[in-house]
């Protein structure tokens, strides 16, 4: 059983959505101690330069305008360091990441929190944790040469220090759904917990 696992939905879809059924397989397979949700349909927001500057602002410096800007920022921080497993539920929508995935990137990728910098370049703070990526999509191959969210959210991980990831693809659903969603299904059922 996992200790603690960090549950991300990126759907926008709330029902009928393959990457939320795929994602709550994992979660299920692999038990948990403590889930820590979170469900990225509720919009985050998007960076703005008054939050860049509140960031770029050592902490100690911070005025209460600052530190309230930062706040939720914190604690997505927070979620991912209390985490020892992350799933998390990833559509493919146009061939990258939805919108609100990538508003949670922003969010979370924090130079001094999440990552640092050293003369050797980026180092991720957020070692030792494993991620599961349960990705669907309609006609995108996963791993292709025009799957642009696969890659990019391995990068991402990797570049916060989560650098064990799986992933279990339901891929292609237009042409054979039944199909994508056995092969997933099959693959929730192998994973290590």
């Amino acid at each position: 059983m996992t200790k603690t696992i960090l549950h991300i939905d990126a759907s926008a879809r709330r029902t009928g959505s393959a990457t939320r059924d795929l994602s709550a397989r994992i979660v299920q397979h692999l038990g948990a101690g403590r889930i820590i949700r979170r469900d990225l349909a509720t919009p985050l927001p998007l960076l703005t330069e008054d939050w860049i500057t509140a960031n770029f602002t050592p902490a100690d410096q911070r005025d209460a305008t600052q530190r309230d800007l930062l706040a939720l920022s914190d604690e997505l921080v927070k979620e991912l360091q209390q985490a020892d497993t992350v799933v998390i539920g990833l559509p493919i929508y146009n061939f990258s990441v939805p919108a609100a995935f990538k508003a949670w990137i922003d969010l979370v990728a924090r130079a001094g929190l999440t990552f640092s910098y050293s003369e050797n370049g980026p180092k991720g703070l957020l070692e030792g944790k494993r991620a599961i990526l349960a990705i669907a999509s309609g006609g995108t191959a996963v791993g292709s040469e025009i799957d642009f969210a696969t890659g990019y959210a391995r990068h991402v991980l990797g570049f916060i220090g989560i650098h064990d990831v799986d992933v279990v693809a339901a891929d292609r659903m237009a042409l054979d759904p039944e199909a994508a969603l056995s092969n997933a299904q099959k693959a929730v059922a192998e994973l290590a917990a």
